[in-house]
């Protein structure tokens, strides 16, 4: 996004499809109808005045951050939980009604809980799963993030939507759609397929995934609108191409999309494309903060719901790594304590390593 020469009007494909062999055409599905937006420009803020800053304490001008300037004024921080890392995610409060009604269901039928699939560390063994905040597991993050979708769809407040994506007014695919099919809420089982096809066409990357459902609550709470049967394909599908181009530096195009979703066009997609931003207020700033929040509630959201994590007994192997990049970081920070020290002889003391007992 902001470039001069835009993918829209290229006929060649983008960069990152362009590196792997075979032709995207391999992923489509016939299941999977969707368009998406264009690239619209982000319009930038307004230059400052030149001033004299006083960066002492009490008063004087300060700097705003860029993050801050794309703060929608109108809306409160502290109640949007794509804004601010201590408001709750909108996902994880909708699916707790499901978890109580289900848990109580069980407890009143005397349901047995069955075998304990989940594994627990003990004093001879320690189990750690290949997802973390920095590293996510994609098929694992897919699901959760899908399953997020869902019950957005399932527990909605009501049905309000707009034109733009409205799959009746703007349809996915050539074939008409039977009236029934938006009548009915999704099984997970279809957003996922859905989304999986999309992230395996284009090789997006779990983290893509996170920060697309940050822009999709984003888009609900400052639109006040709800993704529900009629719209969640083209809500989805704009989020994905848009934290794609955020997130990726190399991202996929608007006009590879039409190679993965063969009935869409790129000028629909275009103009997907900038309500999507316009509804955002040009607000595509995730805080770190607010992704590791993400990260974690999806990581409760998947316990809650037994989508547990692959468990592995941590090996002689892993555990020297996990330990040589301990030791990385621990002398990093002792040298930048070290340099705001003097130079006396007093602070030249040897770094002691914890050693690590490895059975």
């Amino acid at each position: 996004m902001g470039n001069t020469l835009t993918c829209c009007v290229s006929p060649n494909a983008s960069p990152k499809l362009g590196r792997r062999a075979g032709s995207a055409e391999l992923y489509c599905a016939s299941d999977i109808y969707e368009a998406a937006s264009g690239d619209a420009v982000a319009v930038a803020p307004a230059a400052v005045e030149p001033a004299e800053l006083d960066f002492g304490e009490g008063e004087g001008h300060h700097l705003q951050h860029i993050s801050d300037r794309e703060m929608p004024e109108d809306l409160a921080l502290e109640s949007n939980p794509s804004d601010h890392p201590r408001a709750s995610t909108i996902f994880l409060s909708k699916s707790q009604t499901d978890v109580r009604e289900k848990r109580k269901s069980n407890h009143l039928n005397h349901v047995s809980p069955g075998q304990l699939t989940k594994k627990y560390s003990s004093c001879s063994t320690i189990f750690l799963d290949d997802s973390t905040v920095s590293q996510p597991n994609l098929r694992t993050t897919v699901k959760c993030v899908t399953l997020a979708i869902y019950y957005h769809i399932k527990n909605r407040d009501a049905n309000r939507s707009l034109d733009i994506f409205d799959e009746r007014s703007h349809p996915l695919t050539r074939e008409k759609v039977p009236e029934e099919y938006f009548k009915h809420d999704p099984e997970h089982k279809f957003i996922y397929r859905f989304v999986r096809t999309l992230f395996s066409a284009a090789q997006l990357t779990a983290e893509c995934a996170i920060v697309t459902l940050v822009y999709l609550e984003r888009l609900l709470t400052y639109a006040e609108i709800d993704i529900c049967p009629t719209n969640w394909k083209r809500i989805v599908l704009g989020a994905i191409l848009l934290a794609s181009k955020v997130w990726d530096d190399q991202a996929v195009w608007n006009v590879d999309y039409c190679q993965i979703l063969k009935d869409i066009t790129v000028e629909d997609m275009n103009e997907m494309e900038r309500h999507f931003l316009e509804l955002l207020q040009f607000n595509i700033n995730v805080p770190a903060s607010v992704y590791a929040k993400y990260y974690f509630d999806l990581r409760s959201l998947a316990d809650d719901n037994n989508l547990n994590f692959l468990f592995a007994p941590l090996s002689k192997e892993r555990a020297q790594n996990l330990e040589a990049i301990s030791r990385l970081c621990e002398d990093k920070d002792l040298c930048r304590a070290a340099m705001r020290r003097s130079f006396s002889a007093d602070n030249f003391i040897g770094i002691q390593r914890s050693k690590a007992i490895l059975s």
